[in-house]
């Protein structure tokens, strides 16, 4: 039998424009190929799925090329994706567990996304986040910011919504504890994420508060993962760390927390936590909250909707333009449950037609509103931007209040 194509990679358009076809990579970075599989070859993929066999495969290419000979493509192909990492065989298991060996050992979690979702030149960095964060004054408030909620797209695409939000912070609130919820784009469902290691980026190295880590850890039991390998790769997380770096010096203490997709909540309508290990989790983020009030900051790494062709919607998207229309319609209705600290009105939206709008961000948010029940928010900025010419990612500045 052909080994199975693994369902944890990026499919997408090829962007090039002489090299049309299917691009596919690996979010995990288990692999760092990308392929472009050309037009013609796309349906091959089909056989990938671990029912079919390698003549069956043989059988597909033969009627698509009209050529008995198709050895050579057959192995080809083959070797191609295994090669790459992309096929659920031997190679990529020891791929994966290379990679996860190496992250349990290493003594900091290394940055990702330096010299591509932001420039990996320190002098640079500075230079570009003091454009992107200036310009701003958050309108006053008469008690302490307890959260923010800032995009995690990429900064440049995401920079109004980004400055609205960290402006809402003064130079006092460096001396707290930044709790960094973060969605997990590639975590397990109704599982937390989390990690003692201390995030270094182009501006040095974080803090990590390991006793509210091991805290966490301790309550959540299965429901939380010590040293996810999520965080080698994760972007949501990272770049908040970047942010409040760029404000409060690189040594700034943080919690990071990745929060999986609460699928069984989706799926049968409960609450998220009618599952055990969510509801342990989020009660101890709660305990915490509770007990640590102010010198806690929490920042919350959330997009929202997510529509087009990219996200398998049958139509282009176009920011603030029709059906676009519509869906800031419907993310201002579930970010006035945010603003109102609603966490049960919220989920209710978000459950609605098993979330169509594809909000990436709504396990991070409701785990917040519900370990903080007594906050309530503003909305700062919201906005709307094409990621391609046919897809648009939504998001928000906010930030909270008790």
């Amino acid at each position: 039998m052909l080994a199975r194509l693994r369902h944890t990679l990026d499919f997408m358009p090829s962007p090039v424009p002489d090299k049309p076809g299917l691009l596919i990579r690996d979010p995990f970075q288990f692999s760092d190929a990308a392929l472009v599989i050309p037009p013609v070859l796309v349906e091959s993929l089909t056989y990938f799925d671990g029912t079919r066999s390698s003549l069956d495969l043989r059988e597909y290419l033969v009627r698509l090329t009209g050529d008995l000979d198709v050895g050579g493509l057959e192995q080809h192909l083959i070797d191609m994706l295994s090669g790459a990492g992309f096929l659920e065989d031997e190679n990529f298991l020891r791929r994966k567990d290379e990679a996860e060996r190496a992250f349990a050992s290493a003594s900091t979690r290394d940055p990702a996304h330096a010299g591509t979702g932001y420039p990996e030149d320190p002098a640079e960095l500075t230079s570009t986040l003091r454009e992107y964060v200036n310009g701003t004054v958050a309108p006053p408030t008469s008690s302490r910011i307890r959260a923010i909620a800032a995009p995690h797209v990429t900064p440049y695409g995401g920079v109004d919504a980004y400055r609205a939000a960290y402006a809402s912070l003064t130079p006092s609130d460096g001396d707290r504890t930044f709790v960094v919820l973060g969605t997990s784009h590639y975590g397990q469902p109704d599982r937390f994420g989390l990690t003692r290691k201390a995030f270094v980026t182009p501006f040095g190295e974080t803090s990590t508060n390991l006793a509210l880590v091991d805290e966490i850890a301790r309550a959540a039991g299965d429901g939380a993962l010590m040293e996810d390998y999520c965080h080698a790769v994760e972007h949501s997380i990272e770049f908040q760390v970047v942010f409040l770096q760029h404000l409060f010096g690189p040594s700034v203490r943080v919690v990071p927390i990745l929060c999986g997709a609460f699928s069984r909540g989706m799926q049968s309508g409960a609450r998220p936590e009618d599952n055990e290990s969510v509801r342990r989790t989020i009660g101890a983020v709660g305990e915490i909250a509770a007990r640590e009030g102010d010198r806690l900051l929490w920042v919350l790494g959330v997009d929202m909707a997510h529509m087009g062709r990219r996200y398998g919607d049958g139509f282009e998207a176009t920011a603030d333009r029709g059906a676009m229309e519509d869906v800031a319609r419907r993310d201002r209705s579930r970010i006035e449950r945010m603003e109102q600290g609603d966490a049960a009105g919220f989920w209710e939206q978000v459950r609605e037609n098993r979330d169509d709008l594809k909000w990436c961000g709504a396990s991070p948010i409701y785990t917040f509103l519900s370990a903080t029940p007594d906050v309530r928010g503003s909305l700062l900025h919201y906005q709307q931007w094409n990621i391609d010419p046919q897809s648009v990612v939504s998001f928000a500045g906010m930030r909270f209040h008790s």
